[in-house]
């Protein structure tokens, strides 16, 4: 059963259908919080949905594409209007690509990237951020990666949108700190999901989803006191 550390909480986290959001979303319901995952693929936001509140949990579908501000501004007004607010917003959702020379990359395969990792992010801190203002609390997590932090060949394009994810989240951390809306980097190392790539890798000694979404309830259950700015995810054992 559920336990009460998020009881009455609301949190949303994109590309919460598959993955590591998937793992997110589980966790919080697990700590009772209102669940709200979206994406864009429906079936796996049903499927993911189903088993959270076979579990015991709370949890509604909500088809999104944070590259569109109208979806997500749409998204918002119903957390609005169904859930008088938002108190965790996780951005996990983003696209890969990691097997094309910059150079050789096509234009909109970069713009696929970044706008999925970088703007959608933009667009969900726009939406959801000043219901955070309003009730002076709230905690935005965003789902980075050690390629923001390393060069990443064959990734270029992906690490730039993780470096450029990194400096939005300092910076909106120190605006929105005053008004008790804590902004967090998370940036895992390889995690065996369907977006990082495996060959070569012991995929048994990657992170796993639930390690994040450890990281997670550690994150949003700290004391109101203090945020923790950055964490840095790493496999014990190099895969």
């Amino acid at each position: 059963m559920p336990s009460l550390k998020l009881q009455n909480g609301t949190a949303l986290v994109t590309g919460g259908g598959r993955g590591i959001g998937r793992s997110i979303a589980e966790r919080l319901a697990q700590l009772g919080a209102n669940v709200i995952i979206t994406g864009r693929n429906q079936t796996l936001l049903d499927q993911t949905a189903a088993a959270i509140r076979s579990a015991g949990g709370k949890c509604r579908p909500l088809p999104c594409d944070i590259t569109d501000l109208h979806s997500v501004t749409s998204a918002a007004q119903m957390v609005q209007r169904e859930f008088g607010g938002l108190q965790i917003l996780v951005n996990n959702a983003g696209i890969g690509g990691f097997s094309t020379p910059l150079h050789e990359l096509p234009p909109e395969q970069w713009d696929a990237i970044v706008n999925t990792n970088l703007r959608g992010v933009y667009y969900c801190i726009r939406a959801f951020a000043p219901m955070m203002i309003a009730a002076r609390r709230g905690d935005i997590i965003n789902i980075s990666s050690l390629a923001g932090k390393n060069p990443l060949p064959k990734g270029a394009a992906y690490a730039a949108s993780k470096w450029g994810l990194n400096g939005l989240s300092y910076s909106v951390a120190e605006e929105l700190r005053a008004f008790n809306v804590r902004v967090t980097v998370v940036a895992p190392g390889s995690v065996h999901t369907e977006l990082s790539p495996h060959e070569g890798k012991n995929t048994s000694k990657m992170l796993q989803g639930e390690d994040i979404a450890h990281v997670i309830e550690m994150l949003v259950t700290q004391e109101p006191r203090s945020f923790i700015s950055e964490v840095l995810i790493r496999p014990l054992t190099k895969p």
